[in-house]
């Protein structure tokens, strides 16, 4: 079978797209599928620098084009990239046809896969991920009429979980019978617990907390510093690590230095090239992750296989693979009181913390085989294989130019 995978982001660009997309191209291509990835980037120095940014890497077995998201860069202009993004399939399904198209993310990679496979006849598969779900489509109209569109006209649509479902529906009016829910997943050879897993922590020795992925307060980063203050003032020892770049780096760093923190007790350690982040995790004892909303979060499950703790929120997404006191520690969104006794617990209790690490990894193992979600993936491919695309929907959206994914496009 002949995919091409449309990608919002890939490595360089470090974020949960570029791991789902690595780790399922390896498996649809060592499976024998013929793939194209299509991946936009952003190249400028200011999308470098809260993604890393420059031209996808090559992909063993898998035929790479880098697309520079200019409109995105330039004024916000989205529908500029995709309209270079449907060229590419077009021309690429003339030199040789596809099968299946596949997006990861509604918008704007899934709105240029539907409308392509409307063009070409072909079927379209949309991954709906992170804020794609969470805040595309309440920004404008623009989006909205995009999102409603592609929720209704692609031919599979797959998702992480159930609390993504419901919100996905209740926000944008689709029926959750359109969804295939396919659960994250981890490379558990790649993932594995180092030292500290088994070692018994000297009484001298502080808990090492770690927080790694996107810098951005949506993802709990400034939360988590106010917790540490709460930790440091009770005088309960801890030594914390913010890995990653993202929109609110140098927020962070401000909350951190009007704190008091000295680079001892916080460290931000930036960028982190992906072959570098298992070691990261091995340094840990436990992952901190105050998110407010996830699609499925790739780096709690990383956390997981690596043998840490996990405290984490009630959350969308997070809900999905979480239960508090069973396999990690669970607070409300931005209850920064209840996440400082959370990570007190962690610091304090070390049986604790060994019991949420070996239950975590136990499960990780067990459930989040990127082999069998890779497999399920695959067989939605066989599934609407010569499938008629949907045609019931105009190629052009409103025009919308009030949408605030406009003034910031980095953020969507």
């Amino acid at each position: 079978m002949r995919i091409c995978f449309v990608s919002r982001r890939y490595f360089p660009a470090i974020s949960g797209m570029s791991v789902y997309a690595q780790n399922l191209l390896r498996e649809v291509a060592g499976a024998g599928h013929d793939v194209t990835m299509i991946s936009q980037y952003r190249g400028d120095e200011f999308g470098t620098r809260v993604y890393g940014g420059g031209p996808p890497p090559a992909v063993p077995g898998v035929h790479v084009i880098g697309l520079e998201q200019r409109g995105e860069q330039e004024n916000g202009d989205f529908e500029r990239d995709i309209e270079e993004m449907i060229a590419t399939i077009e021309a690429e399904h003339a030199k040789k046809p596809f099968d299946v198209l596949h997006a990861q993310y509604g918008y704007p990679t899934g709105w240029a896969v539907l409308v392509a496979g409307k063009r070409l006849g072909l079927p379209t598969v949309v991954s709906i991920q992170g804020g794609d779900g969470h805040w595309v489509g309440s920004c404008c109209e623009t989006h909205r009429v995009a999102m409603v569109e592609v929720l209704a006209h692609a031919n599979a649509l797959l998702i992480g979980g159930e609390s993504f479902v419901k919100e996905v529906c209740d926000r944008l009016g689709s029926d959750p019978a359109r969804f295939t829910i396919v659960p994250g997943a981890v490379d558990t050879a790649r993932f594995t617990p180092g030292a500290r897993f088994e070692a018994e922590r000297e009484d001298e020795e502080p808990v090492r907390l770690l927080y790694h992925g996107r810098v951005d307060r949506r993802k709990g980063v400034l939360d988590f510093l106010d917790a540490l203050e709460r930790l440091w003032e009770a005088g309960q020892p801890f030594d914390a690590t913010i890995s990653g770049i993202g929109p609110d780096v140098d927020a962070a760093r401000e909350r951190a230095e009007a704190i008091g923190f000295t680079s001892h007790q916080v460290r931000f350690t930036g960028y982190a090239d992906y072959d570098t982040v298992p070691d990261l995790y091995r340094q840990a004892d436990v992952f901190v992750s105050p998110t407010y909303a996830e699609g499925f979060s790739n780096t709690i499950l990383e956390a997981m296989a690596s043998g840490l703790a996990v405290v984490s929120t009630h959350s969308v997404g997070v809900s999905d693979c979480l239960r508090d006191g069973e396999n990690g520690l669970l607070v409300n969104p931005g209850d920064v009181p209840a996440l400082a006794k959370a990570l007190g617990r962690m610091v304090e209790d070390d049986d604790l913390r060994g019991r949420l690490a070996r239950d975590g990894l136990e499960e990780c193992r067990r459930v989040y085989s990127w082999t069998a979600v890779g497999r399920q993936i695959m067989d939605v491919y066989a599934q609407v294989a010569g499938q008629k695309p949907h045609t019931g929907f105009a190629d052009a959206l409103p025009t919308d130019p009030s949408c605030r994914f406009r003034a910031e496009p980095h953020l969507l």
